[in-house]
């Protein structure tokens, strides 16, 4: 199976029995292809309750970015003055005045003028939603070379601890996984071991990840070369940068979600479907196959727009099938939020 499609099994199966082994607990969110600009990870796992979902509620469904952030967590609960109530931001406060306007604008902040002061007071306190953040890289086809690189990217992970836990999720073979692959990986990774059954995929954790000190300094690896004989460059990453970092991964997650899939395919091809319910997953009716995310796009040589009258009907394909298929993916993921 490719990655894009393994991805995406594994994402359905964590959004239904997360935590690997254990009793489900709290209702965690899961995305698809968010981290930092250095590293990307395939699957994020934000551990959260159901209490913690209803009271980020108010803010909206889209994500806070970072300027908002600092208003969502530091505007005060009466009336004062924008630069006499907030700490300093770090950068020019023009970029704190739009973020103000914006807030305004989504409802979660208040604004008046006394003069030319814009003063600000806030409608609801951000809250503590985000328990922990779990990060799965996925990898079907592990083989020696991949074990080798993985490996690498993997204790970079585990040298910064930006996730609360980090994990390989790979697929199984008639042979079972190679021992000798995993133990290039660090221990301080979990396994996960994608079986399919019937049509659908299960998941088995055969080692149990450690639990890093996310809210501790990091280590941020920049360079290790392979002689073996030059060191290492590194530089320490500040336990406040890293907690505002797991926030805005967190709230990109709480955006996105996994299923976010259709908003970079072309679900307005008349061969685009949607299969699988506990998915749902995008198939190629012309290729017969399952496409990836890269294959499906306006470039392909057998994408047709779907017919005008497709789009003319009524419900319950309102507007054609590609709407109606963004809707579905659309509602699942309110669904889960």
């Amino acid at each position: 199976m490719k990655e894009f499609g393994f991805e995406l099994r594994v994402c359905a199966w964590a959004e239904r029995n997360w935590p690997p082994g254990a009793t489900a607990v709290g209702a965690p969110i899961v995305a698809r292809q968010l981290g930092t600009k250095r590293r990307r990870w395939d699957t994020i796992v934000v551990e959260t309750a159901e209490s913690g979902l209803e009271e980020r509620a108010p803010f909206g469904g889209a994500r806070l970015g970072s300027e908002l952030l600092f208003l969502a967590r530091h505007a005060p609960a009466s009336w004062a003055y924008y630069r006499e109530c907030l700490p300093d931001p770090g950068y020019p406060w023009r970029y704190v005045r739009e973020a103000i306007h914006e807030a305004d604008d989504r409802g979660f902040l208040e604004t008046r003028r006394d003069g030319n002061r814009i003063e600000i007071r806030r409608r609801y306190r951000y809250p503590a939603w985000v328990d922990r953040i779990v990060a799965i890289e996925n990898k079907p086809d592990l083989d020696a070379a991949a074990a080798r690189r993985l490996g690498e990217q993997l204790e970079h992970d585990v040298a910064l601890g930006l996730a609360d836990e980090v994990w390989l999720a790979t697929e199984t073979t008639a042979e079972g996984v190679e021992p000798a692959l995993l133990e290039a990986m660090p221990v301080e990774v979990g396994i996960l071991v994608v079986s399919p059954e019937s049509g659908s995929r299960s998941c088995e954790p055969v080692w149990r990840p450690r639990t890093l000190a996310a809210a501790e300094p990091g280590t941020r690896i920049l360079d290790r070369p392979g002689d073996g004989r030059s060191a290492a460059r590194f530089e320490y990453a500040d336990p406040t940068w890293k907690r505002r970092k797991r926030l805005e991964i967190a709230e990109r997650a709480y955006e996105r979600g996994w299923r976010s899939y259709a908003g970079t395919m072309r679900p307005d091809c008349r061969h685009f479907e949607l299969t699988d319910p506990t998915g749902p997953f995008p198939r190629c009716a012309a290729k017969g196959r399952p496409q990836t995310a890269a294959e499906c796009s306006g470039s392909c040589s057998l994408f047709e727009p779907e017919p005008p009258a497709w789009r003319d009907g009524g419900w319950p394909i309102a507007g054609g099938p590609g709407r109606a298929a963004k809707r579905l993916l659309d509602r699942k993921r309110d669904r889960r939020r």
